[in-house]
């Protein structure tokens, strides 16, 4: 059954990262094998029909693996995606000599995991602490928009943006993540981070002072 029509968007978004293999223009597709070591030989030589055969394969085990951790069915699916696209990108340095590619996905659903609740817990701190904040007469723009807002206010207006400028919001000022590293993180001309920043900024402003 295919890799799509078994998983839904959730595939189909992970497989538009995956770039197939092309000889003289035309995508070279090897012949489908039904093991996971099998087709991650194949997957390891850019073969993107090989990558959905061994989602198929892996992709239960490895979404077990994080709800374990996450107990989140939406989030558990977001961090499973980050892990195939994973897969796929450092497949071609995996060592089979040095362990077993089943093993060596679950390790790093595990991780990716783990490193979700870090990154959720470090948020929900990060909120809590925004809304004890009080303005003072040092702070700049930025820090009067977030540092007057009580913690349910936070909550609310971050998630009302567009998701483009909430994710540069969230990273910058809930996880405190220099612009640089947010560009570097994203893969984004900083000059569009700061744009983001902004816009997010003016429209946090404006419901700010809507409220008051």
């Amino acid at each position: 059954m295919s890799v799509v029509a078994t998983h839904g968007t959730v595939a189909t978004t992970l497989l538009s990262f995956v770039a197939p293999a092309r000889q003289n223009g035309v995508v070279v597709t090897a012949p489908l094998t039904r093991t996971v070591d099998d087709a991650f030989v194949r997957v390891q030589q850019g073969d993107q029909a090989a990558f959905a055969v061994f989602y198929d394969l892996l992709s239960a085990r490895v979404l077990g693996a994080i709800s374990r951790v996450l107990r989140d069915p939406a989030m558990s699916e977001e961090v499973a995606q980050e892990v195939f696209v994973e897969l796929w990108r450092t497949a071609a340095r995996f060592d089979a000599q040095r362990g077993n590619v089943t093993a060596w996905a679950i390790t790093i659903a595990r991780r990716r995991a783990v490193d979700r609740v870090r990154r959720e817990q470090s948020q929900r701190n990060r909120i809590d602490e925004l809304g004890e904040q009080r303005v003072t007469p040092d702070d700049g723009p930025a820090d009067e928009v977030v540092s007057s807002m009580e913690v349910t206010r936070v909550r609310a207006a971050v998630a009302t943006l567009p998701d483009d400028q909430r994710e540069v919001i969230e990273l910058s000022f809930i996880d405190g993540i220099a612009h640089t590293d947010i560009a570097d993180r994203l893969g984004l001309p900083l000059g569009t981070v700061k744009g983001r920043v902004r816009g997010g900024l003016r429209k946090l402003r404006g419901q700010l002072g809507s409220e008051t």
